[in-house]
């Protein structure tokens, strides 16, 4: 039985597939793009927007209400934006969204979507929901079991790559060494992972080798950086379009940027399942796929820290059990709306690994996320007196002179501290 999540829900049909476009959002530029090409070895046409400018707010603006959350005015106005001024032929056009079906205000994107698309003109386009929850039913959409653990394994290449740039980049001798061999990468590693490829899962620990030798092997010098980490709403984190590319930025700034992996996040999804028998006892086949899902990616993590610590010239993240364990005190693993308790515990698991200077960011707005974030600062500064934490909120009105104004303040303190 299909669900729909408004009257303006259109079927992703087996038949689109055949010549369709999907286009899909930049949230995270590499993990995407690898995505995007696994997905195309299946025979689907998947390709990432990578348009910015304040005219996609500004888009995104016209055909959806102000009060809705950042992340959604953005993604919306880049959909419209390639539609109305693209390459794209709109009757051959689909659209995809990832969702987790959770209950902040991202479980309405859709039907925002939907109903911008319906007022633009584009009422014919498909929206394909991606999640994990089952939300929807597209005939020309459906993934097999080799297809989901290809795309983890695109995520967690995704995050390998994500850490080796950050380590890498400010200290580099030749600027621009490491986004080449990222690219180089993300090329290779679309086809390896691929329909027609054996490698998935069984050859995964010689790739990482591979690509972290190929990181370490880039010239480099010691330089005195600051090390900062960021932390907050899913894709404003991650997305430069959404934290007006807060990573360039402090990286122009001689800092070091450590971003906790989108694998944690699917982690913490898989937790929250096992957590929800604990506190409201409910079992059955959600309980046993979360159950198996969390030692899964436990143990998918577990053996790209192991290979980190083998080569030795990166450090390697936290396991995820010790994240689960690092709230303990401070929060409720029963906070789970938006990113929840996870976003308490990434602050800490950053100050465990002594990266003391973090942004918080979150779009204007955003309950879960001002309680788990903002609101969990002062405790843990107070545990915690050596952190240096500042809280950045995104929003269309929001002053981006202000944002790195504040950002540069951080920094200051953080390089006085270290001289």
């Amino acid at each position: 039985m299909t669900t729909a999540t408004n009257q303006y829900y259109l079927q992703f049909t087996e038949d689109m597939k055949e010549d369709y476009t999907i286009l899909a959002p930049n949230m995270l530029p590499a993990h995407f793009k690898l995505i995007c090409n696994f997905m195309n070895t299946y025979g689907y046409h998947m390709e990432l927007l990578e348009t910015e400018g304040p005219e996609i707010t500004e888009l995104g603006l016209r055909y959806v209400h102000n009060d809705a959350c950042y992340p959604a005015i953005l993604v919306i106005g880049q959909f419209l934006d390639a539609l109305l001024y693209g390459k794209y032929d709109p009757n051959k056009t689909a659209l995809i969204y990832f969702q987790t079906g959770g209950g902040c205000r991202a479980s309405n994107y859709i039907s925002l979507l939907r109903k911008a698309l319906e007022k633009a003109g584009f009422g014919h386009v498909p929206v394909i929901s991606f999640s994990f929850s089952d939300l929807e039913k597209h005939p020309g959409f459906k993934l097999s079991i080799k297809q989901l653990l290809g795309l983890i394994d695109a995520v967690l290449y995704g995050d390998l790559l994500w850490m080796l740039v950050n380590q890498t980049k400010p200290y580099e001798i030749n600027a621009g060494d490491a986004d080449a061999l990222e690219a180089e990468w993300i090329n290779r590693l679309g086809e390896s992972i691929g329909a027609d490829s054996n490698l998935i899962m069984r050859h995964s620990k010689s790739i990482y080798r591979e690509m972290i030798s190929d990181f370490a092997a880039i010239p480099k010098e010691k330089r005195d950086t600051v090390k900062v980490g960021i932390v907050g709403e899913i894709y404003v984190k991650y997305a430069p379009l959404g934290n007006n590319k807060l990573v360039d930025f402090l990286n122009k700034e001689g800092a070091e940027v450590t971003t906790p992996g989108l694998l944690d996040f699917l982690t913490y999804c898989a937790y929250n399942g096992i957590v929800d028998k604990k506190f409201y006892g409910r079992g059955g086949l959600t309980f046993w796929v979360s159950k198996i899902s969390y030692h899964y990616l436990c143990k998918k993590k577990r053996v790209l820290i192991a290979l980190l610590e083998e080569e030795g010239s990166f450090d390697a993240p936290c396991p995820f059990e010790e994240v689960v364990k690092l709230n303990d005190g401070y929060i409720s693993n029963g906070v789970k709306m938006g990113e929840g308790w996870l976003l308490t515990s990434e602050m800490l698991e950053l100050a465990d690994s002594g990266i003391k200077n973090i942004v918080c960011v979150q779009p204007f707005g955003c309950l879960p996320n001002h309680v788990c974030g903002k609101g969990m600062m002062r405790p843990i500064k107070e545990r915690n007196p050596d952190i240096n934490i500042v809280a950045v909120d995104y929003d269309p009105g929001a002053s981006r002179v202000n944002q790195e104004n504040r950002l540069k303040l951080m920094l200051s303190t953080a390089r006085d501290k270290l001289s």
